[in-house]
C-alpha cells in the first residue's frame, strides 16, 4: 500500500501546482485568521478550481461555526473537513450530518494520556491526524513546527487510517514513518522558508523523501492506498483514486469476510500472548 502525502497551508497557484505535479495526494487550505496561511474565500475558490481532481482537497478549520463552514464548502468544495480545534464528538456528528463530508479530526499529542479521547472520535471521524500539542498561550493549534514523541503512537491500535503531522520535514519524515507506521504524513511549516510562504523546492524534497522512506520500509498491509501511479479517467474523482469503496467506508479498503475472520484470529492470538 502507498503512502498518502498531504501538503497543507498552500496559498499560491505556483506552489499548489508544484505540490500536485510532485505527487501530493492531499492539498490543504487553512481557514483560520490567526494563521499566516489563512485564505480568503475568493482565493480558495480560485485555487480549488486549479486542482481539477488531481488531489483531494482538505479544508482546515478551527472551531468553525456552521455559517463559516457553509461559506468554505461553497467556495472550495472540499472533499474533507479537517477539524483542528476543540470540537467535541457531538460537534463532529453534527457537522457530518449537516455537510455530508468526510471528517479528519486533529488530536494534539504531548503524552500517551492525550490518546484517551480517541475512541469517541473514532466513532465519527473518517481519519485522525496527530499533531504536536501547542505551547500554552499559543494562538494557533498547529503549523508551529513542533515535533511530538512519535513513540507514543508506536503500538497504536486504531482501526481508522491516521496521519502524522507536527514539525515534519524532508530530514525527519522517514524516521517518523518508521516509528509510527502511519498511512499518511502532513507537512506545512516544514516546507516553508518563512511562516506562511511555501518553498517549491522544499515541497519537492519532502515528497521525494516521504516516498523514498516507504520504498525502504514499506507500509503494513493495512496501510492506505494512494493509487498515484494510476492514470484515472476524466470522470474519476481523487477520492475514488484513494479508495475503491466510497459509499460506505470513505478512503479505506473493504475487507472480505475471509480477511475479517483472519484478522479476528490474529487478534485472538495476540490476546492469548498478552
Amino acid at each position: 500500500m502507498s503512502l498518502l502525502v498531504k501538503i497543507c497551508g498552500l496559498s499560491t497557484r505556483e506552489t499548489l501546482d508544484v505540490a500536485l505535479d510532485s505527487g501530493a495526494n492531499m492539498v490543504g487550505f487553512v481557514f483560520f485568521p490567526p494563521s499566516p496561511r489563512h485564505l480568503a474565500l475568493e482565493t480558495a475558490r480560485d485555487l480549488g478550481r486549479q486542482i481539477k481532481r488531481r488531489a483531494v482537497k482538505v479544508a482546515l478549520t478551527v472551531d468553525a461555526d456552521d455559517a463559516m463552514l457553509s461559506n468554505i464548502v461553497e467556495a472550495l468544495q472540499p472533499d474533507i473537513l479537517q477539524l483542528h480545534g476543540k470540537e467535541t464528538v457531538a460537534r463532529l456528528r453534527d457537522i457530518k450530518q449537516k455537510f455530508g463530508l468526510e471528517l479528519m479530526k486533529a488530536i494534539a499529542v504531548e503524552s500517551a494520556a492525550d490518546l484517551a479521547a480517541l475512541p469517541g472520535y473514532a466513532m465519527v471521524a473518517d481519519r485522525i491526524l496527530f499533531d504536536a500539542r501547542p505551547p500554552k498561550g499559543s494562538t494557533r493549534p498547529g503549523g508551529l513546527g513542533a515535533v511530538f514523541d512519535w513513540h507514543i503512537l508506536e503500538n497504536l491500535d486504531l482501526k481508522l487510517p491516521f496521519v502524522v503531522s507536527g514539525g515534519l520535514n524532508a530530514d525527519n519524515v522517514a524516521q517518523a514513518l518508521r516509528v509510527t507506521r502511519a498511512g499518511g504524513v502532513d507537512v506545512s511549516s516544514g516546507v516553508e522558508r518563512v511562516p506562511g510562504v511555501k518553498d517549491s523546492e522544499m515541497i519537492r524534497e519532502f515528497i521525494r523523501a516521504a516516498r523514498a522512506a516507504v520504498l525502504t520500509s514499506p507500509l503494513p498491509a493495512n496501510g492506505e492506498r494512494s493509487d498515484r501511479s494510476c492514470d484515472p479517467g476524466e470522470g474519476d474523482s481523487p477520492r475514488a483514486r484513494l479508495s475503491p469503496n466510497l459509499p460506505k467506508q470513505p478512503l479505506t479498503p473493504t475487507l472480505s469476510p475471509q480477511e475479517r475472520e483472519e484478522g479476528a484470529g490474529t487478534a485472538r492470538q495476540r490476546g492469548k500472548k498478552g
